[in-house]
């Protein structure tokens, strides 16, 4: 069996979105830091929302067989929990195919990106992680808007 891009040359452009989330389990100590903007290395959620952007962009880049998609909107949102920070993504595009690999890629980095802001404060005695986890990163919708095509 070959590896190849799914031909979509034959379908006509729609408009899509999709939405993902994703959370990243921290010590509270670390949530209180977040909370206060004490963070050495700066603004974890600023640079996560950032990041999301960045990447839901890089998709193709990053995964060989995404065809590359004009995005016409991407945005990123935290939330704070007494023990987690939760990130979610909302992607647009009008285009022959969806959107949900941008989301999650969106929802991955910016989880990345809080983890390298904040691993100083994870770390136990030994330079391991015991309670820092990225998990339950998935889709939560996509949408297609078939009246709507070009």
């Amino acid at each position: 069996m070959s590896i190849k891009q799914v031909d979509i040359s034959r379908k006509r452009p729609i408009r899509r979105e999709a939405f993902a989330k994703g959370i990243i389990r921290l010590k509270p100590s670390t949530i209180k830091l977040i909370r206060e903007g004490a963070l050495e290395k700066g603004d974890a959620l600023q640079l996560a929302r950032i990041a999301g952007i960045m990447a839901a962009k890089m998709t193709p880049q990053l995964l060989p067989l995404c065809h590359p998609l004009r995005l016409e909107a991407v945005d990123i949102t935290t939330q704070l929990g007494e023990d987690y920070v939760e990130v979610r993504s909302h992607v647009i595009a009008t285009e022959k195919t969806g959107v949900e690999m941008e989301a999650l890629t969106a929802v991955s980095a910016a989880l990345l990106n809080i983890w390298d802001v904040v691993k100083q404060y994870e770390k136990d005695e030994k330079g391991q992680y015991p309670s820092t986890s990225i998990a339950e990163i998935r889709v939560e919708l996509k949408v297609k808007h078939e009246d709507e095509g070009a």
